[in-house]
């Protein structure tokens, strides 16, 4: 019987769905079974009508995720074909965060090590505490950061501080942090996970069809998408026809808050 469900869980409280995860004898640390559990769990909160925005977070681990488990390396990496495999395994934990249709928030307490900071920038935002420490370090181990980990962390912060970030492997502040685009807010110590809830209220007041083609829109503008792209083009014109518009349109000229049906 696999261990995961005590180690990584969703929970619902509409309209916010939280990842959370909990191992806190090793700060959160992610071992292949919570890797391999997490796309499931993001289908569950996409496919859930009540859900319109994720959180994930380390629970009260005080951790948001010190890293990899390493102490499975010997097993997981043990041969090319091994390591190809474990490697798939986090990939598509990542993708499934990354590609989620909602909104999705990190909200980090204390560590957000190598595999953490590749799950909190997998997210939209992050928000931390200002005691939060950041760190990636394959470079301590003679690894590379994979492929997919290094678009995103270059997508956030450009090539220099990814450059900087990766070579030394140096554990910075959550003011560093910021300062490098790594997070989008600071909040006061052990507050990181209200300061989530409190902006996953504010998406959630907003159209819901509106924020999805939003995340679609830059999702295809990060891929290649142009100014004439037909399916960007598409997409901007689908906006007109949707029930969210049609609500909204009418609320601004009833002067009235918008019932946006969209879910």
């Amino acid at each position: 019987m696999s261990e995961t469900p005590s180690l990584v869980r969703l929970e619902i409280a509409s309209p916010v769905a939280e990842i959370i995860l909990h191992r806190p004898e090793k700060r959160n640390a992610l071992s292949i079974e919570m890797w391999r559990a997490i796309p499931s769990l993001i289908e569950q909160a996409s496919s859930n009508e009540d859900v319109k925005v994720l959180i994930i977070h380390g629970g009260d681990a005080g951790a948001f995720a010190a890293g990899a488990d390493i102490s499975e390396f010997s097993k997981i990496y043990a041969t090319p074909e091994d390591a190809r495999a474990s490697g798939q395994i986090i990939a598509d934990a990542l993708n499934a965060v990354e590609h989620c249709p909602k909104p999705t928030l990190a909200a980090i307490e204390g560590a957000c090590v190598g595999g953490g900071v590749s799950l909190a920038m997998a997210c939209d935002m992050r928000v931390a505490s200002s005691e939060g420490r950041f760190a990636i370090t394959p470079a301590k181990l003679g690894l590379v950061y994979p492929a997919g980990d290094t678009r995103r962390l270059l997508q956030a912060i450009g090539p220099s501080a990814t450059k900087r970030l990766l070579y030394t492997g140096k554990i910075i502040s959550a003011a560093e942090a910021l300062s490098l685009r790594l997070i989008d807010e600071t909040t006061p110590p052990g507050h990181a996970l209200e300061a989530a809830h409190s902006l996953a209220r504010e998406i959630s007041s907003t159209s819901q069809w509106s924020t999805r083609a939003i995340k679609q829109m830059i999702r295809g503008i990060e891929g290649g998408w142009t100014d004439t792209t037909p399916d960007a083009t598409q997409l901007f014109v689908d906006g007109f026809s949707n029930p969210d518009f049609q609500d909204g349109h009418a609320a601004f000229l009833e002067k009235r808050p918008p019932k946006f049906p969209f879910k």
